[in-house]
């Protein structure tokens, strides 16, 4: 139970990545900002989610998870609420900085409860973890269409209600974690990248994430349709991230390994971004749509990789990965519509193109860092060609 109730209250913090997409326009007309402006709002809720990635370690290993986890809720409810309350664009990209810190507490923290909790191993409550990212990414657009129609503060109070009922959960449900027996530094995650193979695999996710967030906040601006026809396109969009992350990227891991995966999603990815960048409005929905079965895949095999690729102990792994990827979610918002603004809008998708050939041309070059994820791919070819 404890495992289900961190679980659901994954997928509404996750839920809040999407929540904004439908509305982006709607909130752009309400407070007479552009764009690019607006885009923002991405920008300063994952520029302080990957920042305060570096604290959350540090703090969790002095309050414990279950506390760390109940603060992180605090900040999102609290924030989530005063983000309903903006009277300028200023106003709500503040308030996004601070849900972002919320969210770090509680996602970095979320992982590594759940790995320790759940039955089955780590490879399956990773697998359970990225479920809660999918189910809350496509449900974050969906509530926010349905939400958003009446009025475009609604969804921010209805984010902040869900995650008090996931505080309620938590708090009775997910039994006290107990400390670790080291307290972590405040520069362990930093000093974890200095493996090249963490490295590697952080900065080939800092490109993938700009692809992936260039998509996912500059789309909804060029689909020229009404909060509800957005969040269709984005609902499903993230159920192709769901059933991806699920079902897909397991069976290919034990049949491809990691790294041809990452090649193999990055790859497609591209494609698919070059699809939206050279298509007309169908064109744009269907490969908008489309293009989360490679996000599916790139998100759970980057985060097996991180927590596998390095000996360093997972949270702290997570937290040096998560810093430098988030970047990428940080700097795409605001880059790619501000390209979109200023060249046309098929720039920012080119861009986007380019930088999964980047990805794929650092995990290439790199590859000679990445020993232990090529060990584990090749046992789990030999074990998949055994049992076929």
């Amino acid at each position: 139970m404890s495992v289900w109730a961190t679980a659901f209250a994954a997928v509404v913090a996750f839920m809040g990545i999407g929540l904004v997409d439908p509305i982006l326009p709607s909130i752009a007309q309400g407070l007479k900002a552009t764009p690019s402006q607006v885009s923002l709002l991405f920008t300063s809720y994952f520029l302080v989610t990957a920042v305060a990635m570096l604290l959350t370690g540090w703090v969790s290993s002095r309050i414990g998870g279950k506390r760390t986890l109940l603060a992180g809720l605090t900040l999102v409810i609290v924030f989530a609420a005063l983000s309903g309350t903006s009277t300028s664009v200023a106003e709500l990209v503040g308030f996004r900085a601070g849900w972002g810190l919320g969210n770090a507490l509680f996602v970095a923290t979320a992982l590594a409860v759940i790995v320790g909790a759940a039955s089955g191993g780590g490879s399956a409550a990773i697998i359970l973890y990225e479920a809660a990212l999918g189910l809350g990414i496509s449900a974050g657009p969906l509530a926010g269409a349905l939400l958003g129609d009446w009025n475009w503060r609604a969804p921010f109070f209805g984010t902040a209600t869900l995650m008090a009922l996931g505080f309620v959960l938590i708090a009775t449900l997910l039994k006290t974690t107990p400390k670790p027996p080291v307290r972590t530094k405040l520069s362990a995650p930093i000093r974890a990248l200095a493996h090249g193979g963490l490295s590697t695999t952080a900065f080939t996710a800092l490109f993938y994430n700009f692809a992936f967030f260039t998509v996912l906040a500059f789309t909804p601006f060029i689909l020229h349709m009404t909060a509800y026809g957005i969040g269709a396109v984005f609902f499903g969009w993230g159920v192709c991230v769901a059933l991806a992350s699920v079902f897909a990227a397991p069976p290919l891991q034990r049949r491809l390994g990691s790294v041809n995966v990452l090649h193999l999603a990055l790859g497609l990815l591209a494609v698919l971004q070059v699809g939206i960048a050279v298509s007309g409005h169908a064109g744009i929905i269907v490969f908008t749509i489309l293009s989360g079965i490679p996000i599916g895949l790139n998100n759970t095999v980057f985060t097996e990789s991180a927590m596998e690729v390095s000996d360093a102990p997972r949270p702290v792994a997570s937290a040096g990965y998560n810093f430098v990827r988030w970047m990428g979610g940080a700097l795409a918002p605001f880059i790619a519509t501000k390209l979109g603004e200023e060249l046309g809008a098929p720039v920012p998708y080119a861009v986007g193109a380019l930088c999964c050939l980047i990805g794929m041309g650092i995990l290439y070059g790199r590859r000679h860092h990445l020993g232990a994820l090529t060990r584990v791919d090749d046992l789990a070819v030999q074990e998949a060609a055994t049992v076929g």
